[in-house]
């Protein structure tokens, strides 16, 4: 994972609507920069529905929310739709953001080896500096992960 106390590297990729979409774009503000597996799936849905959730808390506190996974825009489009989600998906279909992040490598799953997103949560200052990088998600409570 990149160190806490680290400047965020720059990133720049396509949301579900096709808009590129910056680090830049967040500058003055605080991201909640979120790396996940797939839309749509079980422990994916669960963390992306408690961000939803606890969106007006996110805001209320200045900070913005952005996810990322390997999945496509249209991917991204109908998943929003399904859970009425209120923050954009990026999608990183050329891995470039989720490698960038350390958030693709090596995971185990059922005793295998294989490769794959690293559910990672990083957070990002008004000023670019990362100040907490989250490697165990806790998909139903992320939120509280987060801001606390």
């Amino acid at each position: 994972m990149l160190q806490i106390g680290t400047k965020a590297p720059y990133f720049e990729g396509v949301d579900e609507n096709g808009n590129t979409v910056k680090l830049s774009d967040f500058a003055g503000k605080k991201l909640v920069l979120y790396f996940y597996p797939k839309d749509s799936t079980p422990g994916c849905t669960a963390e992306a529905c408690d961000l939803r959730d606890n969106y007006q808390r996110f805001l209320a506190m200045g900070y913005e929310v952005l996810g990322v996974s390997r999945d496509s825009a249209a991917s991204h489009q109908r998943f929003i739709a399904k859970y009425e989600l209120p923050f954009h998906l990026i999608a990183d279909t050329d891995l470039t953001i989720l490698k960038t992040y350390e958030a693709w490598g090596e995971k185990k799953m059922y005793g295998k080896v294989t490769e794959g997103t690293l559910r990672t949560t990083y957070v990002i200052d008004e000023q670019g500096v990362i100040v907490d990088a989250i490697g165990k998600v806790n998909t139903k409570a992320h939120t509280e992960q987060i801001l606390r």
